[in-house]
């Protein structure tokens, strides 16, 4: 069983066939789908699933936690398994590659306390940008 299904199974969340098939295909290293992607590949499992059903599941994973949304540069949104490992995002500003990093330290020590503004700082998302293999050849 994937983390992300047991997980899921876990905090005791239905698992109907529809939702299994859209966790099934969110599992894995550095996944970082869009929801048409996760749909084609939701379909060659689940031939009658529907778009508005893996768009829903999506939305229901975000919103209990499961799933990271990831917003790049206006690109379509993204849906990160890896949503209970601290990490941080390494972005192709090219063809939009997304891949997880785990950068030694802890991000939310580094802002200086005059620059917080009086903020109680809670969480730092960084996106790492630069050009992947393919797209530097």
């Amino acid at each position: 069983m994937s983390d992300l299904l047991e997980r899921l199974r876990d905090r005791g969340w239905r698992l109907t066939a529809q939702r299994r098939v859209v966790a099934e295909v969110l599992d894995g290293d550095h996944v970082h789908l869009t929801a048409d992607e996760v749909h084609a590949r939701a379909i060659e499992r689940l031939p009658e699933i529907s778009r508005a059903t893996v768009y829903n599941t999506l939305g229901e994973m975000v919103s209990i936690g499961e799933i990271i949304e990831v917003s790049t540069d206006g690109r379509a949104k993204r849906y990160d398994p890896n949503a209970h490992r601290p990490h941080q995002h390494l972005v192709c500003y090219r063809c939009g590659t997304i891949r997880d990093v785990h950068p030694s330290g802890d991000p939310l020590t580094t802002l200086p306390a005059g620059e917080r503004f009086g903020f109680t700082v809670s969480a730092v998302e960084v996106t790492y940008r630069g050009l992947c293999p393919d797209c530097a050849r």
